[in-house]
């Protein structure tokens, strides 16, 4: 059966390719893709259609379609589904991660101040079609949600934490201006340093160290032994770090990681 449903679909690709060139470039990989996520199906299933078997572990559950974009144009696909759910192409699932990549790309390049009008040119370059300003839009929000869930994500036990602030450009209410990009690193018992946090605030007054803290700390920071931080007056000597310490804070004039920095 799998045979004959290769053989099937192969000489279907053949003859599109045959009538209409380059043309029927698309269509062909469209059938063979389609071909080949059945076959997959059927591996997972344990069972070709209408097949009875005790090795059976699900029940085919007809098709999703799908529209995806290529080099040789827009593709149609039939995602073949499964009763339990589980199953998903593994051919295709590599191909999204690809895809995932590039519009992460995208969105990058679109946040470094490249226009939406380059980055089509650029796509259209490199992958073969042009990409809409709501799509570079959308793969914008798609690196906002996984920005999100990194500030986001939960802290353990750092004894070592260094507090420091580099200024940047950004343009607010019509007009350039400089603003503070606070930053927290810490180190665990093993040396390995991590980037805690980030807080992009109009100055390094108190409140936004406090307020940036405040917010390590609800995220888990904790058994924090000592601070190292410039002499800027924010943070400097703050009793209300001190809830963060496992013994009482010290805080030292040194140098902090910069830029050119490796983080391990």
């Amino acid at each position: 059966m799998t045979c004959t449903v290769q053989n099937t679909q192969f000489d279907l690709a053949m003859e599109l390719l045959i009538e209409n060139g380059f043309d029927g470039v698309a269509d062909a990989i469209a059938i063979m893709m389609n071909g080949a996520m059945q076959i997959e199906r059927s591996r997972y299933l344990r069972a070709q259609p209408y097949e009875r078997t005790d090795r059976r572990r699900s029940y085919a559950n007809g098709f999703k379609p799908k529209s995806v974009k290529t080099r040789v144009g827009e593709i149609e696909l039939a995602i073949p589904q499964t009763r339990d759910g589980v199953f998903y192409p593994g051919c295709l699932e590599r191909g999204l991660r690809s895809e995932r990549a590039l519009k992460i790309a995208l969105a990058e390049m679109y946040v470094q101040g490249v226009s939406t009008r380059k980055v089509a040119k650029i796509t259209e370059e490199l992958c073969g079609f042009e990409i809409s300003s709501s799509e570079v839009s959308r793969a914008s929000a798609e690196l906002d949600k996984q920005l999100g869930a990194w500030r986001s994500r939960k802290l353990e036990s750092f004894p070592y934490v260094y507090l420091d602030a580099r200024y940047e450009k950004v343009r607010h209410g019509g007009v350039v201006i400089s603003v503070a990009v606070l930053i927290a690193v810490g180190v665990d018992l093993s040396g390995h340093r991590e980037i805690l946090g980030v807080s992009v605030e109009l100055s390094e007054h108190e409140v936004h160290w406090r307020k940036f803290l405040s917010e390590l700390k609800d995220r888990g920071l904790h058994g924090v032994r000592l601070f190292i931080s410039d002499a800027h007056g924010g943070d400097h000597y703050n009793p209300r770090l001190l809830p963060l310490c496992h013994s009482p804070m010290v805080s030292l004039n040194a140098r902090t990681p910069s830029s050119t920095d490796s983080y391990k």
